[in-house]
């Protein structure tokens, strides 16, 4: 018992060797949805809270995402997420996709799919109230009924 406790000492410090790189892309404010969707503030803030982490250019590491292996979980969630959908560079969606990516913002926010459960352990400010899902459904059909306007068909 004593030994495997050793080797699993040994490997968690020699996982530590091996750090997530934390470094974010460079801001692209012209990109960014809520400046370019004139977002009110009050909702930015909520989505900057409970979304930009995972979904933007501009997260925050938290301290834990400097100890492997909880790490490399976090820069999963992370790269997924900026894979499915990131704020910071909206723009570059073309109409049609904006107008997806929006319809998916609304689902996974009904379903309370989104924020992640596991995203609330460290970030319990992030955790949604019906209040706040509310607000964010109503804006982001509003913000996608003026996309789907702005398409040609």
């Amino acid at each position: 018992m004593k030994k495997i406790l050793v080797v699993l000492l040994v490997a968690f410090i020699i996982i530590q060797f091996f750090p997530i790189d934390k470094t974010n892309p460079a801001p692209t404010p012209g990109m960014d949805f809520l400046r370019i969707k004139k977002t009110p503030e009050p909702i930015a803030k909520i989505i900057r809270t409970s979304c930009y982490d995972c979904h933007s250019n501009e997260t925050q590491y938290p301290w834990y995402s400097s100890i492997s292996p909880a790490s490399w979980f976090v820069k999963n969630h992370i790269d997924e997420g900026r894979k499915q959908l990131n704020f910071s560079t909206f723009a570059v969606y073309e109409p049609k996709i904006q107008s997806h990516k929006l319809e998916e913002c609304i689902e996974m926010i009904e379903k309370e799919e989104m924020p992640l459960e596991s995203y609330y352990v460290g970030h319990q400010d992030a955790k949604l109230t019906a209040e706040q899902r509310k607000q964010l459904v109503e804006y982001f059909k509003k913000v996608k009924e003026e996309t789907d306007r702005k398409m040609v068909f």
